[in-house]
């Protein structure tokens, strides 16, 4: 059965497998890492080296844009004072980052195979194999 780009998107904003649905990215707790690959369906979640440069680039632009930006426009307009700016910035650097560390790999799985939806064992063609035979 393919999977389709809506599917992709709701699995990812879940974060659930993009294959099976099921919710096997990370183990139950506080792990902060992601399992190699589905327990159920078998679909690579890391992909090899740099595919961590996703969720990075996108936990720390969320980072950026909901909680630096915002903090430094607050100094700017003088409702915060710079101790005060300094002290949520740097709390919200550290906190933040760590809080959207597994959504940040379910987003970057729901673009890459959003883009890339062949790359689901699901949705592999078995006659394309053959072609390029």
């Amino acid at each position: 059965m393919k999977i389709t780009s809506c599917q992709i998107v709701a699995r990812g904003l879940r974060m659930r497998c993009p294959n099976c649905g099921e919710r096997t990215l990370f183990e139950p707790g506080i792990r902060l890492q992601i399992n190699p690959q589905c327990r159920r369906c078998g679909v690579k979640f890391d992909r090899g080296d740099g595919f961590f440069l996703g969720p990075f680039v996108i936990n720390y632009t969320v980072t950026v844009v909901i909680c630096i930006v915002p903090l430094i426009l607050l100094y700017i307009f003088g409702i915060l004072g710079m101790t005060t700016t300094i002290v949520a910035c740097g709390i919200g650097a550290i906190l933040l980052p760590i809080l959207l560390y597994r959504p940040s790999w379910s987003w970057w799985l729901m673009l890459y195979f959003y883009f890339l939806p062949q790359k689901l064992p699901a949705n592999d063609d078995p006659l394309r194999e053959h072609e390029e035979e």
